[in-house]
């Protein structure tokens, strides 16, 4: 058997999977910050095209995606699907390991399959400039791509100490022609007030957010693109579960469990969604979603209404949170700093239909070592989590003497990341375990919603 199995082009999907339809009961409502009550899409207007607001709320199991948007994916889509037989071997498991490989985009990450689409709808509806927000710099530098793609102008307000700790993630973007701030700036009202307040702030998501949604809603020529969490962020990243169910059929291979890494969503319901919708026709398949223990959205927050920014600006969605004014320490996994969680994975894993597990950072990159010297790809700090867990599901299989077939989401390589080694290799990396003290202290100022 081959040991990557590959689709042709004309194999790339031409829908998206939509979720909505198959979800666990009824979707909570979003709220309006300023009047407390259910978003309606004029709401959505001064920082959405009307084609990602439909998008957002369709009921529509399958979206076509647009022409102009599938010759581009054609860059690197399909993405290969790799049968992990050296890493198979280095644990002596009888566990048959297969990770669906994001890395090969131009932006190294899977982030691209959300930013193209986005970028095309914001300049069919004539928009000049985009805003947004980054973590560790993969959503910045494929929102970047995207708008060199389509003749947009592009504003990325990324988190001070991912802008410190990944420099060439910053280069990538202004190569594609992106303006870099690293946030919090003295660019936004949102931005100043915090600094104001604690000058030496390193940053976080929240903040970003805060001041990429400022950015957008003050000016008419800018729409504001998310990279995660959002429903339909979740729609557009479907295209990878879809490819591996196909792939995996080539291997005449099914999963018994697939994994992903989770910060807002985005990387996790890609992969999962689409077999998450083969449990409706009876296929048992377990979906974890893994996390750092620094942030611990899904395993350690609440299931509460909460503002998706530190500001307050952006709408309040029913989600797994630590808080909208959680800090995250500076952990090098950048792109899982997020103190929520996309309402559509909440919603699942309050149903139990997921699951979900925390590791500290140091095991995380052991992992990735693991796997760099048996496979050869270097993994980004964020996808290592994905490793971990992946490991650990085939040494339970060879403790327990059992063959199983495990699926993960290697989501980017992290040929930009090797600050993060460099500091593992010598021993300096940090494990870091948010205080249950702190949680319960940024829980207090959730938003008092009555819908």
């Amino acid at each position: 058997m081959d040991t990557k199995i590959m689709l042709t082009e004309e194999q790339i999907p031409r829908q998206w999977y939509n979720i909505i339809p198959d979800m666990p009961g009824p979707l909570h409502p979003v709220i309006n910050p300023r009047t407390l009550q259910p978003v309606t899409p004029d709401d959505l207007l001064p920082i959405f095209p009307m084609a990602i607001i439909e998008q957002e709320v369709s009921n529509q199991r399958w979206i076509d995606i647009p022409d102009e948007v599938r010759d581009i994916y054609r860059l690197w889509r399909p993405a290969p699907l790799f049968r992990a037989r050296r890493l198979e071997q280095a644990l002596g498991t009888p566990a048959k390991i297969y990770y669906k490989f994001e890395g090969v985009s131009p932006a190294g990450s899977h982030k691209p399959n959300s930013a193209i689409p986005q970028a095309y709808y914001n300049k069919k509806a004539g928009i000049r400039r985009l805003a947004t927000e980054t973590g560790a710099g993969q959503w910045g530098s494929s929102l970047a791509l995207a708008c060199s793609m389509f003749g947009l102008e592009c504003t990325v307000y990324m988190v001070k100490v991912s802008c410190t700790q990944k420099p060439y993630r910053k280069s990538m973007m202004q190569l594609w022609g992106a303006n870099v701030i690293p946030s919090p700036s003295e660019f936004t009202d949102a931005g100043r007030s915090i600094l104001a307040h604690d000058p030496d702030n390193l940053g976080s998501l929240g903040i970003a957010i805060s001041e990429a949604v400022e950015d957008a809603a003050t000016h008419d020529d800018t729409n504001y693109a998310l990279g995660s969490v959002l429903n339909h962020v979740c729609l557009h990243q479907t295209v990878i579960g879809q490819e591996a169910k196909e792939q995996l059929k080539v291997a005449g291979d099914y999963p018994d469990v697939v994994i992903a890494c989770c910060g807002g969503g985005s990387n996790f319901a890609g992969l999962a969604f689409p077999f998450i919708a083969d449990r409706a026709s009876g296929r048992q398949v377990r979906c974890l979603a893994v996390e750092p223990a620094s942030c611990p959205t899904l395993t350690k927050g609440i299931y509460a209404f909460d503002y998706g920014d530190t500001a307050k600006m952006a709408p309040i969605a029913m989600m797994y949170t630590l808080g909208h004014d959680f800090m995250p320490p500076g952990i090098h996994a950048g792109g899982l700093r997020y103190h929520g969680e996309s309402p559509l994975v909440s919603q699942l894993y309050a149903a139990g239909a997921i699951e979900a597990k925390s590791y500290k950072q140091n095991a995380c990159f052991e992992g990735a070592v693991l796997f760099a010297r048996s496979e050869g790809i270097v993994p980004a700090p964020e996808s290592s989590h994905a490793v971990r867990a992946a490991i650990d599901e085939a040494m339970l299989a060879k403790e327990e003497g059992k063959e199983r077939t495990i699926l993960f989401g290697l989501s980017g390589h992290g040929q930009l990341d090797m600050g993060a080694y460099d500091a593992y290799l010598s021993g300096n990396l940090e494990d870091y375990e948010y205080p249950e003290e702190k949680i319960r202290e940024a829980l207090e100022r959730l938003p008092k919603v009555s819908v």
